[in-house]
């Protein structure tokens, strides 16, 4: 396939944009990938495409957008017809198109969880971020300026992932760490876990919150049991770093990779790039040949 890698609709913290540059970091080819915070599984699709593994596992603690995933790759045209009906709805509603929005977010959270709801809210919310309350219902507000993805975008980026994907994926709404259990020698296991920055609080889904110590003592795990791993953490812009680098103790190797210039500081007037950080499990890091443009900062071995 060649062409730009297709994705679902946006989704914040996203690693589309950054996956050609982590994807250097990985093998040409292996076994199988796991993506135990999955979000869109933008790691998995740029995987596929590039045709590096022969099998798939998507996880995510936040079950409905399992559910866009699992419709997108093996009901591709259920999750097209459903998304444009909930999407035309928003013209003929009385009461205007903002308020549709709340009227599908008023029924996902009495219990109409399904995927078309749970992507026409991505679709349309600001910036597509996944917000809950502490009462665990939804509560982002839509992007008032615009009507959400089209349908006929939806549906040529899906189609083109269920012809990647369909057949080789495996789908779980659990703990990230029960993945790992299911991890085996040959398996690469991508992380992509909530930054520090946004981990002031714990939710039993992760969407607000993920402890240091205990993230930092169940990569030990995947050390001991000898599975490759890499994992998107945190990063710094204009010189300022933003949470604390993983244990010195873990087997692996910092690399930071460039994620352009900050739009928070050009709205400032200034031009500080931003680098997000990448760790790669010793057994591939010993194997990477020297990547333009990305820095090696330091062995997290001791």
């Amino acid at each position: 396939m060649n062409g730009k890698t297709p994705h679902i609709v946006q989704y914040q913290g996203s690693k589309r944009l950054l996956a050609p540059q982590i994807l250097q970091h990985m093998p040409l080819k292996f076994s199988r990938l796991l993506e135990p915070f999955s979000g869109m599984a933008a790691i998995t699709i740029a995987v596929a495409k590039e045709n590096r593994a022969m099998n798939y596992h998507i996880n995510d603690i936040n079950e409905p957008v399992i559910r866009i995933l699992e419709k997108a790759i093996d009901s591709p045209s259920e999750l097209i017809d459903k998304y444009r009906k909930v999407w035309n709805e928003q013209f003929t509603f009385n009461d205007g198109h903002v308020e549709h929005f709340y009227k599908v977010r008023e029924q996902f959270n009495d219990g109409e969880q399904t995927a078309e709801n749970m992507l026409y809210l991505l679709a349309r919310c600001v910036k597509g971020s996944v917000r809950y309350g502490r009462n665990g219902k939804f509560n982002q507000s839509p992007d008032k300026r615009r009507h959400g993805t089209n349908p006929k975008n939806i549906s040529d980026n899906v189609r083109a992932i269920s012809f990647l994907l369909k057949g080789r994926v495996s789908f779980s709404a659990l703990d990230y760490r029960a993945i790992f259990e299911y991890a085996q020698k040959g398996d690469l296991v991508y992380l992509d876990p909530p930054y520090q920055g946004v981990t002031n609080s714990r939710d039993n889904r992760y969407l607000l919150g993920l402890g240091y110590d205990e993230f930092s003592k169940s990569i030990t795990y995947l050390d001991e049991k000898g599975i490759d791993y890499i994992i998107s953490y945190d990063g710094e812009c204009g010189g300022k770093e933003y949470g604390l680098d993983l244990p010195k103790s873990l087997n692996c190797t910092k690399f930071l990779l460039n994620a352009g210039i900050s739009s928070q500081a050009t709205l400032l007037g200034k031009k500080d790039t931003t680098y997000e950080s990448l760790y790669v499990s010793k057994n591939i890091a010993g194997n990477i040949k020297a990547i333009p443009e990305q820095i090696t900062l330091m062995e997290c071995v001791v």
